[in-house]
């Protein structure tokens, strides 16, 4: 059983249309043991959006007060769209401060992304790309290694994780940070000073319900601007919801993956359980990480990948580690 936790919500994107989910998800939490604050933010609703944009930004900046104390965790509630025009609103300064030392995890995915990065790259803070409250705490059936993972992954000072890579690999041991999340996401922060450059970097990429040609496009994209410089690996999770259509000629996302790995010198892999799924890993973003592939004559090599501390950095190292481009 995990231990008791204050768990904060944020709304920084879109509004919980699922408002049942919510409550299931709160309820989940709340029998669980844990204390949940910030339930306000599931009733705020302007035009798409979980708020105005500096309300939005308001309830992470409160994080930065020290007369406040920290909740345990700090968790999105959903995704969608609305994070980035918060970039330039946050207190990272004062976000830093507050969390140099600090215990606190914030956690999501999707378009929670840009706040991940922005964090890492300008105030040193790493993160966790997991569960949400209405996705995944709030569906109508709980997954239960979603929610075993995100609480091993909280409390654990080592987590290890395995799969069967999807195509063939070759022996492959690297270690390097863990850093990534949502692949549109990431492209829009390109040529900004919130995607962290991060060398010898172990990057996790996924996606939903984007056309195989525009998924294409979207690595080219951080290859063209310099985001795959210094990887040492790439990590593939969930890419689904595609059509193909007549135009398409058999073009598919296995095509699309498969003319891209020719013109990337990053060894790419398949098979790894995160993103938008049901099902899904937690992973710590900003930690260290040590990558294995072995291929054992299988059709499908075994992968694993062991991630190590999951605490917030100094201010000093995101400095260093997460220089912009």
């Amino acid at each position: 059983m995990p231990k008791r936790l204050d768990i904060r919500l944020v709304a920084p994107s879109g509004y919980a249309e699922d408002r049942s989910a919510c409550q299931r998800g709160i309820e989940r939490l709340q029998a669980a043991g844990h204390t949940i604050s910030g339930v306000d933010v599931i009733d705020r609703v302007h035009l798409r959006f979980a708020g105005r944009d500096e309300e939005r930004a308001s309830d992470i900046n409160a994080l930065a007060d020290p007369s406040q104390p920290l909740p345990d965790v700090v968790m999105a509630i959903c995704g969608g769209y609305g994070a980035i025009p918060l970039l330039d609103r946050l207190d990272y300064a004062g976000l830093a401060a507050r969390f140099s030392g600090a215990s606190c995890e914030f956690v999501g995915h999707g378009d929670f992304t840009v706040i991940q990065c922005a964090l890492y790259a300008r105030a040193g803070i790493g993160s966790l790309h997991g569960p949400m409250l209405v996705q995944d705490f709030g569906s109508n059936f709980l997954r239960e290694s979603t929610w075993r993972h995100f609480w091993q992954t909280l409390q654990a000072p080592r987590i290890e994780m395995g799969w069967a890579c999807l195509e063939p690999q070759q022996d492959l041991r690297v270690e390097g940070t863990l850093w990534g999340g949502n692949l549109s996401a990431l492209c829009s922060l390109l040529g900004t000073p919130y995607l962290p450059r991060i060398d010898g970097g172990i990057l996790y990429i996924e996606e939903t319900g984007e056309q195989a040609y525009k998924i294409e496009r979207m690595l080219y994209e951080l290859k063209l601007g310099g985001a795959l410089e210094g990887q040492r690996a790439i990590l593939l999770g969930g890419l689904g919801g595609q059509r193909v259509s007549e135009y398409d000629n058999d073009y598919d996302i296995e095509s699309a993956l498969d003319r891209f790995r020719r013109v990337c010198d990053v060894p790419m892999l398949r098979g790894a359980l995160f993103g938008h799924g049901p099902d899904k890993w937690t992973l710590p973003f900003g930690a260290r990480g040590l990558l294995q592939v072995r291929n054992t004559g299988k059709e499908r090599p075994e992968a694993t990948l062991s991630a190590f501390a999951h605490r917030t950095v100094t201010a000093n190292e995101g400095s260093q580690q997460g220089t912009a481009f």
